[in-house]
């Protein structure tokens, strides 16, 4: 095997490394959005304001 072509190899698997991992963590990224969508859907999760009616939630020491 010449130098050249075993240089030529190695970039090629870094290469193909790095896209394993930018791969990967796109994946990931992916999979924790799906999950917060589900996670919506369901009600799981913080608590949310966004569905009652006007004055819930709001603060109570408020001088009219």
């Amino acid at each position: 095997m010449s130098v050249g072509s075993l240089a030529s190899s190695i970039v090629t698997a870094q290469a193909g490394n790095t896209q394993s991992q930018i791969a990967t963590t796109l994946l990931k990224a992916d999979l924790d959005a799906e999950k917060n969508t589900v996670e919506t859907i369901l009600g799981i999760g913080e608590p949310s304001l966004n569905n009652v009616g006007p004055g819930v939630g709001a603060n109570v020491n408020q001088i009219a």
